[in-house]
């Protein structure tokens, strides 16, 4: 069975400046999400935009050997529409750039739904709120009809922002369903990468347990060294003020 990932990365992020190129352990950001996918058997297409500062990453993908598309910037689920249409993907997994230390099992298990019984597999709550652990999983009836809807908004369709997608899956007839995290899931600890404070906590993991450790692993540690998990938690209200306030656009 085939475990298809979309790697969702782009140079302009708003906060921590080009964050897919920081040193992380062994690698680069985005060479340690694209091998991280690889050690576990997910097939990673990396996701990306066509602005020409994003030539780096299609350099990264293709000294790595790995599928690439490039796409609009600002609306990232046309981007994913596109690339399962260019590559015939019947289903996908979307994993961020963002989220380092994402859980290969998880996603694994939210595709498994996703092939069984759900046009939608949503990402548990944990790590809907800065835990990192999956994203979302669709099908290929779902993205498109996702995609279609769009155009109803009087905007290029281009330059429509779907950062925070969750207005935009507002359709009833999917079958959708949230993944139940695991029993080794931590809550309130923030394993994405958006500010500096991330990339210093991020950093404190990865040099004590490597590039690919699971993350059962990764858990555990933390909850034998909660002081690390300190550092950059308070982030997490900042994030949830940005996914409101673009809520409330819709």
């Amino acid at each position: 069975m085939k475990y298809i990932g979309l790697i969702t990365v782009r140079s302009r992020s708003s906060r921590l400046k080009k964050k897919f190129l920081l040193n992380f352990g062994k690698f680069r950001v985005i060479e340690h999400i694209i091998k991280r996918c690889l050690v576990n058997k997910i097939t990673p297409i990396v996701c990306t935009t066509k602005n020409t500062e994003d030539n780096i990453i299609i350099n990264i993908a293709k000294e790595l050997k790995v599928d690439f598309f490039r796409g609009s910037e600002k609306n990232k689920i046309k981007r994913w529409h596109d690339c399962a249409k260019k590559f015939q993907i019947k289903y996908f997994h979307t994993i961020d750039a963002d989220d380092p230390f994402f859980d290969p099992k998880s996603i694994k298990r939210s595709l498994n739904l996703c092939r069984k019984s759900y046009d939608i597999v949503y990402p548990s709550k944990v790590s809907k709120e800065g835990g990192g652990s999956e994203g979302y999983s669709f099908s290929v009836k779902s993205i498109k009809s996702i995609y279609k809807n769009l155009f109803k908004f009087k905007i290029n369709i281009n330059y429509l922002d779907t950062e925070m997608i969750d207005p935009f899956i507002i359709s009833n007839k999917f079958k959708k369903t949230i993944l139940k995290g695991p029993k080794y899931e931590i809550k309130r600890a923030r394993l994405t990468l958006d500010y500096k404070e991330d990339y210093k906590m991020l950093c404190k993991i990865v040099k004590a347990k490597g590039n690919f450790s699971s993350r059962e692993e990764i858990n555990n540690f933390l909850k034998k060294n909660k002081y690390i998990i300190k550092i950059n938690y308070h982030k997490t209200h900042d994030w949830k003020k940005k996914q409101k306030q673009s809520n409330l656009r819709f």
